[in-house]
């Protein structure tokens, strides 16, 4: 389909504390649960007319032809993960953020503002709580407009004018518990949604990855970003993006890529996708972190300048 404009609800979901996932019940296990969370929140989105555009790690990136539709698959997909009995009997917990405007739709995917500020809206939630703004609730019937209420003003990075934000009721039981945590929620959350900068070290060499250089490559061959001579190394071997205000490590190689985050354990993704978060290491191809030498050093920053 030719590239062309439409006006879309996109919404972001992802599962709360997937780290800590991997890091208490080790990798095999935490990669079932993601991927049956993901599958049960998929599930709620097809029903709901929506399309998956892609998926990010533990998160995932869909679009509705409107508001409604989008308001309706948020409150299933919380509705069905609390019900979802899954491996080992572990309780997952998602939040979900969407926005409602014009897009670009280009070969399967969407761009614009639209999407950065459903990125952000997403950022401002916490466990079990759907957000959403202005142009969602001016968009929705009366009757679920009557499932929102406002909760803050929010100024987001990089954006002049202040969002109404809304917090939507999802299901009786849960209305204490967000009504609760909402209070405590920052607008913005420390890490992965304040940063704006992946700094990446190697040998002597230092990149940032933002808004201005939002892809870096590592691999063998001689055209990529940083060069690194190894023979478990691919040519391309790893990508890092700056993507909707997250930073995100592409595997593309053969052998995988393995993440050290600071205090966790070694997650290892294969022609896969990781949101980074915080600081730490990564080595390429092969699962030894005792070599600096071979290392990627990690860390995002929030630029206050930028």
């Amino acid at each position: 389909m030719p590239k062309h404009t439409a006006k879309l609800a996109i919404l972001f979901a992802d599962i709360c504390g997937s780290t800590k996932l991997y890091d208490q019940l080790g990798d095999q296990l935490a990669r079932r649960l993601v991927a049956s969370c993901i599958a049960c929140m998929v599930a709620e989105l097809v029903a709901n007319q929506g399309t998956l555009i892609k998926t990010i790690g533990d998160e995932i990136m869909c679009t509705f032809p409107s508001a409604e539709q989008a308001l309706c698959a948020a409150s299933a997909m919380q509705c069905a993960v609390k019900k979802s009995t899954f491996e080992g009997g572990v309780a997952l917990h998602i939040r979900i953020g969407f926005h409602y405007g014009e897009v670009i739709c280009e070969e399967g995917d969407v761009f614009g503002d639209t999407v950065n500020v459903a990125a952000r809206v997403a950022g401002a939630a916490r466990a079990n709580q759907i957000m959403t703004t202005q142009s969602v609730v001016n968009a929705l019937p009366l009757k679920l407009q009557a499932q929102t209420h406002q909760i803050m003003s929010a100024e987001f990075k990089g954006k002049d004018e202040q969002y109404l934000i809304y917090l939507v009721s999802w299901g009786k039981e849960d209305e204490d518990e967000q009504n609760t945590s909402f209070l405590h929620a920052p607008v913005v959350r420390n890490n992965m949604s304040t940063a704006n900068e992946l700094v990446l070290r190697y040998g002597n060499k230092q990149l940032v990855v933002n808004k201005n250089c939002n892809s870096v490559i590592f691999g063998r061959a001689d055209d990529c970003d940083v060069v690194v001579q190894n023979s478990y190394v691919s040519r391309q071997h790893a990508r890092f993006e700056h993507r909707f205000g997250k930073f995100v490590v592409v595997d593309q190689s053969t052998n995988g890529t393995f993440i050290r985050p600071d205090n966790g354990s070694v997650i290892r993704i294969t022609r896969e996708e990781m949101i980074l978060q915080g600081k730490g290491f990564i080595s390429l191809g092969l699962d030894n972190f005792d070599d600096p030498s071979n290392l990627i050093e990690f860390s995002l920053i929030a630029n206050l300048k930028t």
